[in-house]
């Protein structure tokens, strides 16, 4: 598998890209992820199904980061933003 959805500590969602091991994006919804905001998905029922079946702890994001395309220091920030509360989300992709 090439990357994995995780639920944030903040309730929302992110994306890990287990090719360049970090995430690729975080803070989305449940719509966000459904309405294929990653551009990974064939459709919503597939969406739906990793959500149900696939989704995985939030702790694997940190064991599987490495810092060859992103740094340590952008990582331990983009840490903080998933875990800030849903009013204060905002989007980042890398």
């Amino acid at each position: 598998m090439g990357s994995f959805i995780a639920r944030q500590p903040n309730g929302l969602y992110c994306r890990f890209s287990k090719t360049v091991d970090c995430p690729t994006h975080v803070n989305m919804t449940k719509e966000d992820f459904l309405n294929n905001v990653t551009g990974t998905l064939d459709d919503r029922e597939e969406g739906q199904e990793i959500l149900d079946y696939y989704l995985r702890p939030f702790e694997e994001v940190e064991n599987c980061y490495t810092d060859l395309n992103m740094s340590y220091k952008k990582f331990k920030k983009l840490l903080q933003v998933m875990k800030e509360p849903p009013e204060k989300r905002g989007w980042f992709a890398t």
